[in-house]
């Protein structure tokens, strides 16, 4: 139990390193933001709080004093999580607003550090076993001290939970509306965390023994974190990895048509407006023009499609309606590219079908419809 609450610690302290380090290789740029200065001091809050309890985990005191490091952990837990609610509001509203709840959520900051800091020396915390504030030892004063600060934590999750979806349903920015929506992911776990941490102390305090269960709070404390270290940098990376899957996606495509543009081509040299490449540096164009000149051999081969051949029967049983369309058209382009080697033409010339019915106004809809016929043109091929 004690190697799995320890490997909880190391990934959530991790996860804070990281997300700290990745912000303030941006500090060149992006220090005269206010917003990124309070990210910053938030994710420094955040690290604090897991070096002090990797401090309370290794020593039994910190500067001479007893549990001190265990009541700095506490202490920046709470300014953290105030942090965290000052980001969320200088992320989603206007100044004068996000001004005022800044002004709000200092003040309840440092009246819930005065009051941990408070009872933790009227508990006399100093001279206390360790455990005491894992457990809370049924000691009404060490139970308060607890209680208190899992409320300051439990507070302010519910608060941004609240706020993130009204707030991401009101920006234009992708990257933060993904940010937003993270962060109230983070929020419900870390309540979790709040709420499994409640149960340990108040069954600890009654003598009930909860057994594997008291690890809850450990898995959702680091999962939460992780998630958390994630939303808070979302803004500055959820672009970039937003366009490299749209990148793969793209790319993936275009080696899905191949095997159909490359019959159609062979069957029609003229469609292609340049020697094929194997070079993907300018995706998109290639994308483009893949699409292109299947569309244009496709249309070549009309006075060979027999609209009587249909691949219904290589669908998978119960597929869509659309996917049973691109079999039937795979199968009538393999028929058609069959007929036209052989010049051996339908009765009836001339393709009245729904070729054109599709919107190739809609570059990603077309895309996504020629990689179905594609896929299953494929799957015609090795079948024989």
């Amino acid at each position: 139990m004690t190697t799995t609450r320890t490997l909880c610690f190391v990934i959530a302290a991790l996860s804070s390193y990281a997300a700290l380090v990745y912000r303030l290789c941006q500090v060149r740029r992006s220090w005269r933001d206010s917003a990124y200065r309070t990210l910053v001091v938030t994710l420094l809050l955040q690290c604090l709080t897991f070096t002090m309890g990797a401090v309370a985990m290794g020593s039994k005191s910190f500067l001479g004093v007893g549990n001190l490091a265990i009541l700095v952990m506490h202490l920046s837990a709470v300014a953290f999580c105030v942090s965290a609610q000052i980001i969320l509001l200088r992320w989603a509203t206007a100044d004068e607003d996000a001004l005022r709840g800044t002004r709000y959520w200092l003040l309840t900051g440092i009246v819930l550090d005065a009051l941990l800091t408070a009872l933790f020396f009227v508990a006399d915390g100093p001279g206390r076993p360790a455990s005491d504030f894992d457990t809370g030892s049924g000691q009404p004063l060490v139970l308060t001290y607890l209680l208190l600060f899992i409320v300051s934590q439990a507070v302010p999750c519910v608060t941004i939970f609240r706020q993130c979806g009204h707030y991401a349903r009101m920006t234009d920015k992708a990257s933060l509306r993904q940010a937003l929506q993270l962060l109230s992911v983070a929020a419900v776990i870390l309540f979790l965390y709040c709420l499994a941490r409640t149960v340990n102390i108040l069954t600890a305090a009654a003598g009930i023994d909860i057994g594997v269960w008291k690890l809850a709070a450990s898995v959702f404390s680091a999962l939460g974190i992780v998630v958390l270290s994630l939303s808070l940098t979302m803004p500055s990376w959820g672009a970039r990895v937003a366009k490299l899957l749209d990148w793969a996606d793209s790319y993936r495509s275009y080696r899905v048509l191949y095997p159909l543009w490359r019959d159609l081509y062979e069957s029609s040299p003229d469609i292609v407006l340049e020697p094929p490449g194997a070079s993907v540096s300018d995706l998109d164009y290639r994308l483009h023009r893949r699409v292109i000149e299947i569309r244009d051999g496709w249309r070549d081969l009309r006075p060979y499609i027999d609209r009587t051949t249909n691949g219904f029967g290589a669908a998978e049983p119960g597929a869509s309606e659309e996917s049973r369309q691109a079999f039937a058209e795979a199968a009538r382009i393999r028929q058609a590219l069959l007929a036209k080697r052989t010049g051996t033409a339908p009765g009836d010339d001339g393709d009245a079908g729904d070729f054109e019915d599709r919107d190739t106004d809609n570059f990603t809809a077309e895309v996504a419809w020629l990689t179905k016929v594609a896929s299953a043109y494929r799957r015609l091929d090795n079948a024989g």
